[in-house]
């Protein structure tokens, strides 16, 4: 089987859709029929002998088709436009050719939006719950993560009211934050992403008490001050006495040597006198 020929747009865009035959320019649309068909049993739009025969209401005002290599243009694409197409020709009542193409239609998401809520906090960790949601989007999206360009998984959900509507995505993780670190939420769609980062913050970064020494080494180390001091003491009160007892004892000596030396020249002299005589 051959491979279906795929197309893709966007909500809002202006989409060609490629039939599988072109008219020549020799001839004309009169003389074919054309159907474009979604999903083989609804019939988007009709021509015979040149002119459009049917036309589904919910295609009114939003398609065309080139008259001469039979596109089918769809503006502006919708959601529900999604989905398989088949151009049907026939030329003469002569089935010509009959070839699918799908038509992959996405819709923008919201770019991520990431949360994070301190749950616990001590000075080892922080422990967080980070939240990313993204909404508005279409298909059904894959949500993935990255902390510090390290892949994570996101708790996902999806809210949607249909399999044809928008859907909103959030993605929940609760983590232990032990230093700054930065998360990724990255958002895929229809061979599309989105991505968003947040760096993370440790809250307290505490500093440890230092530990108090043990009874027995305080108790050791107060006997060691008050001896220190008292011997400080006893030597303020008693060494200056002792100074001065010894300079009053060795000025006294001085003294009476002085007066000894002065009482011998004398005798001498008196004793040269007598002599003399």
């Amino acid at each position: 089987a051959l491979e279906k020929k795929a197309v893709k747009s966007k909500v809002g865009e202006k989409v060609g859709l490629p039939c599988c035959h072109k008219i020549p320019r020799s001839e004309s649309l009169h003389k074919y029929r054309v159907y474009w068909q979604k999903n083989i049993t609804d019939v988007v739009l009709a021509y015979s002998e040149g002119k459009m025969i049917f036309q589904h209401e919910r295609y009114q005002n939003r398609t065309e088709m080139d008259p001469w290599n039979l596109t089918l243009w769809i503006s502006p694409v919708e959601i529900l436009d999604n989905g398989s197409y088949q151009c049907v020709v026939q030329h003469n009542s002569v089935l010509v050719c009959s070839e699918s193409v799908i038509l992959y239609v996405t819709a923008d998401f919201s770019k991520p939006n990431i949360t994070a809520e301190v749950s616990a906090d001590s000075c080892e960790l922080t422990e967080m719950v980070i939240t990313c949601s993204s909404h508005g989007g279409y298909p059904k999206p894959r949500i993935s993560g990255a902390l510090n360009n390290l892949s994570m998984e996101w708790n996902a959900s999806w809210v949607s009211e249909s399999s044809f509507s928008p859907y909103n995505v959030t993605g929940k993780l609760v983590l232990n934050v032990t230093k700054d670190i930065n998360i990724t939420c990255t958002v895929e769609y229809g061979g599309f992403a989105k991505s968003t980062s947040l760096p993370l913050r440790k809250k307290n970064d505490c500093v440890v008490p230092p530990v108090p020494p043990p009874y027995n080494v305080i108790t050791a180390t107060i006997i060691i001050v008050i001896t220190f001091i008292l011997a400080i003491t006893l030597a303020a009160r008693y060494l200056p006495r002792h100074v001065c007892s010894y300079c009053c004892k060795r000025q006294d000596s001085v003294e009476e040597a002085v007066k000894e030396y002065t009482k011998a020249p004398m005798s001498s002299k008196v004793t040269a006198e007598t002599s003399s005589v």
